[in-house]
């Protein structure tokens, strides 16, 4: 792939993760301050993906029809609008709305910048390629929460600061020359969908995982962290101990997905994810343990989306890869929306250690799923070795 190429999808991906990490614990906070339930608060954080899980579905076909680049701008585009009106008027339904363009212009940035990059890599570079990717948005998604406290100086500060990096991305990305995906011939959405499903269904599920995990961290966490007595001044140094750990293991994990098989890393990654989320709530709010964990939670499984998608590159023929992009899309948005829901209502009204419960049950189930024998062993498309589904 062309290096100027490569830098500013990375780029582009970076700003994303960064006003993601930003905008989600910053409006969870000032819902919750404003005296909202947590079951509300939680339904408005799920607004961004609601947003990316429409999106989802129409994608594809003006990618297909206008190219990578303008998929990249209209998605800037819309984002850059939509985080510059979130502060004019402090009302519940003004953000869910709000979240809702931020979700459709973050579903056309996330999947067209992810098909370019796995389509473009050769298969022997693939993980390493994906895994900066990852890298990219991680170190956004770190960076973002620390904008939280751009607020006590000005309550705009935070929205400019976004605004301002949206923009240079997209005088990045207008200076790329225009590409298009592999065309194919017309043929059944929901054949094509349901053939990549069957093909790809483990590489996929991690994507889910990974919306749902994220969703639940920066929508529901600073509700945890408010009703437990953790404190709001905690929330953004928490998550960054997460994303911190994700990024020190995402080359790592993704060059050694390249040479034992994406399936083992994946596996032995829930795992241990798992048994880090069961273990917080045994720290009783000792916030120097629930660092120690968020660190070893996040090495392992904050390459979970990008590790899935080098997967389902390796497993899905060519011509299935934009519709399993955009299933992965799609499952990574009802994740993303299930994640906030359930997890907002369980701490209302079970207990605020659910939050980290639901999040343990996800990841061993995953672990589980891939000690079954799977009938989708690359029919279509010789995997790199050790990475058969």
């Amino acid at each position: 792939m062309e290096s100027r190429k490569f830098f500013t999808l990375v780029l582009a991906i970076a700003i994303a993760g960064m006003s993601q990490g930003l905008t989600l614990p910053l409006l969870s906070i000032m819902i919750e301050t404003a005296g909202y339930s947590s079951t509300l608060n939680g339904w408005n954080a799920a607004a961004l993906y609601i947003g990316m899980f429409f999106a989802s579905f129409f994608v594809e076909k003006p990618l297909r029809r206008f190219g990578y680049k303008k998929m990249l701008l209209f998605g800037v585009i819309v984002v850059f609008i939509a985080s510059a009106m979130i502060p004019f008027w402090e009302h519940l339904w003004w953000w869910f709305m709000l979240r809702f363009m931020i979700g459709v212009g973050d579903s056309a940035l996330h999947y067209t910048s992810q098909l370019w990059i796995t389509s473009s890599s050769p298969a022997h570079l693939r993980g390493r390629s994906i895994s900066i990717y990852g890298l990219a948005y991680g170190s956004g998604f770190m960076i973002g929460p620390f904008g939280v406290n751009l607020s006590f100086i000005n309550e705009y500060l935070p929205f400019i600061v976004v605004c301002a990096l949206y923009f240079i991305s997209f005088l990045f990305v207008i200076r790329l020359e225009n590409e298009f995906p592999a065309q194919v011939e017309q043929r059944s959405r929901v054949g094509s969908y349901r053939t990549a499903f069957a093909i790809g269904w483990f590489a996929l599920i991690p994507a889910f995982m990974y919306g749902y995990l994220e969703a639940v961290l920066n929508g529901s966490f600073p509700i945890y962290a408010l009703r437990t007595g953790i404190g709001a001044e905690w929330v953004p140094i928490i998550l960054f101990s997460f994303a911190a750990g994700g990024i020190i293991t995402q080359l790592p994990l993704g060059m050694l997905s390249d040479r034992i098989g994406r399936k083992k890393v994946l596996m032995g990654a829930a795992l241990i994810g798992s048994l880090a989320f069961l273990a917080v709530p045994l720290m009783d709010g000792q916030v120097s343990g629930i660092l120690i964990l968020a660190i070893l939670a996040g090495s392992v499984v904050g390459s979970f989306f990008s590790l899935g998608l080098a997967f389902l590159a390796d497993t899905l023929p060519g011509r299935l890869l934009p519709t399993g992009n955009a299933l992965a899309a799609i499952l990574f948005s009802i994740g993303s929306i299930i994640g906030p829901s359930v997890t907002g209502t369980g701490i209302e009204h079970i207990h605020p250690n659910s939050l980290f419960y639901s999040l343990s049950l996800v990841f061993i189930v995953y672990f589980l799923l891939g000690l079954r024998p799977s009938k989708s062993s690359g029919s279509y498309k010789q995997p790199l070795k050790g990475c058969e589904p």
